[in-house]
């Protein structure tokens, strides 16, 4: 089995900034992508379709296969994917280049759908995301962006949730603040 990040809520420290830097594979992730904001639509869906399926494996089986990914589900296009229908669904549950599931692969659909009318709603889901960063005027906790995902989205638990939100750095934990990446989101 291969490395897993550690999830760390109460305290904004990580033991992912220990092992991650220099590997072939959470090293990059590590330095470039965890914990740092996104904004672009495509980026966001593959960071949640990528934590949904991470749920009951490595990061490292997630990271090996997101080229997989980034095939199976159309580069992440929301569109393509909210529309993708029963011959689709077929597909990604026999190609051995992603996690064949047929739970993830529905929620993936369904999250796509849910993106798409977030456009309307609130104009995108950078957006949706800032609209409810904050509640009664402090940062949402982690308990409350769980329910809230818990009723908008499909196979969004705690784990895969908070790890979603600290990826894109609304919620604490991804880096110790003595990681040199962490001290260089503090400086951007």
């Amino acid at each position: 089995m291969g490395m897993s990040r550690p999830i760390h809520y109460a305290a904004p420290m990580s033991g992912y900034c220990d092992f991650a830097p220099g590997h072939p594979l959470h090293g990059p992730y590590h330095d470039t992508e965890y914990g740092f904001p996104q904004r672009d639509e495509s980026v966001l869906f593959e960071r949640l379709l990528l934590e949904i399926n991470q749920a009951g494996l490595s990061w490292e089986t997630v990271l090996k296969k997101r080229a997989g990914f980034r095939a199976a589900y159309a580069g992440f296009d929301v569109d393509t994917v909210a529309a993708f229908d029963e011959t689709d669904r077929a597909r990604l549950l026999g190609d051995p280049g992603i996690i064949r599931n047929r739970m993830k692969v529905d929620a993936a659909i369904h999250n796509a759908q849910v993106i798409q009318e977030m456009r309307t709603s609130h104009g995108g889901f950078a957006r949706w995301l800032d609209a409810h960063a904050s509640e009664e005027g402090k940062p949402r906790d982690k308990a409350s962006w769980v329910k809230l995902f818990k009723r908008t989205f499909r196979f969004t638990g705690g784990e895969i949730t908070g790890e979603f939100l600290m990826s894109l750095g609304y919620l604490p934990g991804a880096h110790r603040p003595d990681c040199p990446v962490a001290r260089k989101l503090a400086r951007s």
